[in-house]
């Protein structure tokens, strides 16, 4: 029987628990095809192209590969030294690696044609793009290794990694179906690829996995007809080997500040909150600096710890650490310290990068100095002294 590797234990400082949600603005010395400089919505098909021509070059140029290879190396290691150097206690490896936080996986199934895209609407009418198109059976072809991945980011640092996958219904909303006629059957085979790499993850060590599912917003009707249970079928027999969490925003928009887009409606999380609650994860991630939720939603959750997000991704406008402690103490009125993880609303890869420390280091010290006292009128927890 092959033992999974040792992990060492993880140190929690005091205060809340800080976490980011994914992606990080790659460096210009990166030669990786960027989704969010070229663009989320319609113009995201470029991406696709571009990283197409990379991956040709790679596999082409040993020397070119090498030197990318060092390349995503040092990137890993500097946005894992800017979360850490500004107080998150649970990073990412800012997915350098990916174009986007979908396509990347998919890129090495069978059966998702990546040269012949097809054009499709997405997010609800949000913007028209051409996507990889699925025209057969899809199965796990490889070669990537997630796991060897992880374990580079990881020995980078101290600080615990989480690992970032893509979900069933989001794969299925940036992709077009050409083959399947019964799309909980396409669900079920992605959900079993995720499922297996996820293992493949515990047993090398990883702790904390995150499957992303945003469409859950756009489509909750959807989500709680079948979508949460592939969710689950996705971390099949993983049981407590890892903290598992899912992702839920309501999406981003074609540029920095960009007014007015279109977003998935924050109140689907009234809808989606009891069935994940009874689902298997042990976190959702939600937005709330963006939408400003009910925080009674929060009472919603009775078991499953909830990552709230306090900062927007897609502003320039830096939230202050008095005013992210206070949201924090509003919402420590309906759920416990100990089940409250303190995020941005979603990845952070649209932000400056002086922008996006100052974000994250108010974010930190807010979550650190948090008057959870405040949390216990309503008894939301057990009282605490908080850091000073």
């Amino acid at each position: 029987l092959e033992m999974a590797a040792e992990v060492v234990p993880e140190l929690q400082p005091p205060g809340l628990r800080t976490t980011v949600v994914g992606s990080f603005p790659k460096p210009g010395y990166l030669d990786v095809a960027d989704w969010f400089k070229i663009g989320t919505g319609g113009e995201s098909d470029k991406a696709t192209k571009m990283y197409n021509e990379m991956l040709d070059k790679q596999s082409k140029d040993a020397d070119y590969r090498e030197k990318l290879e060092s390349d995503l190396t040092r990137a890993t290691k500097e946005v894992i030294g800017i979360q850490t150097e500004c107080g998150v206690s649970l990073v990412t490896d800012g997915e350098v690696r990916r174009e986007n936080y979908i396509h990347y996986l998919c890129r090495f199934m069978d059966g998702i044609d990546f040269k012949n895209l097809t054009q499709k609407v997405c997010r609800n009418g949000a913007y028209t793009t051409e996507l990889p198109t699925i025209r057969s059976k899809v199965t796990w072809r490889g070669p990537l290794d997630i796991a060897a991945e992880w374990r580079k980011a990881q020995d980078s640092t101290n600080a615990p990694v989480k690992y970032t996958l893509p979900g069933p219904m989001t794969i299925m909303g940036t992709t077009h179906n050409a083959f399947y006629e019964d799309e909980k059957v396409l669900a079920a085979d992605l959900a079993d690829i995720v499922n297996n790499l996820i293992h493949q993850l515990v047993q090398s060590g990883c702790r904390h996995v995150q499957v992303d599912e945003p469409v859950f917003a756009r489509q909750p009707e959807k989500a709680l007809d079948w979508g949460v249970d592939m969710l689950d079928r996705c971390f099949e027999r993983i049981g407590s080997k890892c903290e598992k969490q899912v992702h839920i925003c309501c999406g981003y928009p074609e540029y920095l500040d960009q007014i007015g887009y279109a977003k998935a409606d924050p109140r689907a999380y009234f809808q989606l909150a009891p069935a994940i609650d009874k689902s298997c994860v042990d976190a959702a991630s939600i937005e709330d600096a963006h939408c400003k939720n009910d925080l009674r939603l929060l009472d919603a959750f009775k078991r499953v710890k909830v990552i709230l997000g306090v900062v927007q991704v897609a502003s320039s406008r830096v939230e202050s650490q008095e005013e992210i402690q206070e949201r924090l103490a509003q919402a420590l009125k309906h759920i416990s310290p100990e089940r409250l993880i303190v995020a941005p609303d979603c990845g952070l890869a649209l932000l400056p990068l002086p922008i996006l420390r100052e974000k994250l280091m108010n974010m930190c010290a807010a979550a650190r100095r948090c008057s959870c006292n405040e949390a216990h009128a309503s008894g939301a927890g057990v009282k605490r002294k908080c850091p000073e």
